[in-house]
């Protein structure tokens, strides 16, 4: 069943927010008809901040021709014309950028006022989750499967990539990142500890010898995903070094396999080593320099509304963090317990 919004109130007689109301006045003023579906404006939205109709239809999970009738009909119904339509894709008029800003605040507003009737433990609609490809498919997917299986009218949509995703312009509701965050705006829940330490092959260390100290280190061959930096404990100091080799692959799992080639030196999640560990097939270096601890945080883009179903899903990891790492102490624990905030690095 669909709803419509007529000045402020939900169809059905369910009053939603008084500034739901205000902001439809605003943005339909003397163009204002009868009644807007909500969900031709969501549509209207993605399309917008997506930049045409099929990533807003692969965002929405629906059909290019379903995104292009809700187009139509919204743009009917207001009398006016909000995207102009080209072989690359569609753009906002003028009226349809002033549209978008008030659009997106109303379903905001909406999305709020669902929340608040709904009961306590039902999640309905749509996230959508960006989880890293290493990581996510073995530590992650239980967790988000539980969260399916526990609100049967909640869809959930898993991109599993180890590319720096834009969460804004690419519509994803939240994502799961892993290491030491860089500067954002995005609001950020630490859910756990990430320990990680710097591993070669015995072919390797036969070869080439096993560093000892942080000086011999650089003049070794590190197996890299681009320019990062590896951080080390020394007591408590903590010393930055820079790394070089020739060998580079956006993902952890191929490092891991090119270190068990005898490549290089490879600096990895214990996740991924521990059977490589257990087999022989690596073997740990460096051992008196500990690398840092990093961490795994959920993102979300800013904003001072929480929504509900990222918070579950927060919630979730982060009690399956505690219970998967307890030898993490007391540290991690008040950590993932705190509220959320900006991402600061």
């Amino acid at each position: 069943m669909k709803t419509a919004v007529i000045f402020g109130f939900i169809s059905g007689g369910v009053p939603a927010c008084a500034r739901v109301g205000l902001q439809i006045a605003a943005l339909c003023r003397e163009k204002w008809n009868a009644s807007v579906d909500v969900e031709d404006l969501q549509t209207f939205v993605e399309v917008a901040d997506a930049g045409g109709v099929s990533p807003a239809a692969r965002r929405l999970g629906v059909s290019k021709s379903i995104v292009s009738r809700r187009l139509s009909r919204l743009e009917t119904e207001l009398g006016i014309q909000l995207l102009a339509r080209n072989t690359r894709g569609a753009a906002l008029t003028e009226a349809g950028v002033t549209f978008r800003d008030h659009a997106a605040r109303v379903c905001a507003e909406i999305d709020v006022a669902r929340e608040t009737i709904v009961p306590a433990g039902d999640l309905r609609g749509r996230i959508r989750i960006a989880a890293p490809l290493s990581f996510g498919p073995t530590e992650l997917a239980p967790v988000f499967a539980e969260l399916a299986r526990s609100h049967p009218l909640l869809h959930v949509y898993a991109c599993y990539s180890d590319r720096f995703v834009d969460l804004i312009g690419e519509g994803f509701d939240c994502a799961v990142r892993v290491g030491n965050l860089p500067d954002s705006s995005l609001s950020a829940r630490r859910i756990g500890p990430l320990y990680s330490k710097v591993v070669a092959s015995p072919d390797y260390i036969t070869k080439y010898g096993s560093p000892e100290t942080l000086d011999e280190l650089v003049s070794h061959e590190a197996l890299l995903q681009g320019t990062e930096t590896w951080r080390f404990m020394d007591g408590e100091k903590t010393i930055t070094i820079h790394p070089q080799g020739r060998f580079k692959a956006d993902s952890v799992i191929a490092l891991s396999v090119a270190a068990t080639q005898g490549l290089g030196l490879a600096a990895l999640p214990d996740f991924l080593t521990a059977d490589y560990l257990a087999s022989g097939e690596l073997v740990p270096v460096m051992s008196r320099y500990p690398l840092l601890e990093a961490g795994l945080y959920v993102v979300r883009p800013p904003g001072q509304h929480l929504p509900r179903k990222v918070r579950v899903l927060t919630e979730l990891l982060v009690k399956h963090f505690l219970d998967r790492c307890p030898q993490g102490g007391s540290k991690p624990n008040r950590e993932v317990a705190e509220e959320e905030s900006l991402v600061n690095g």
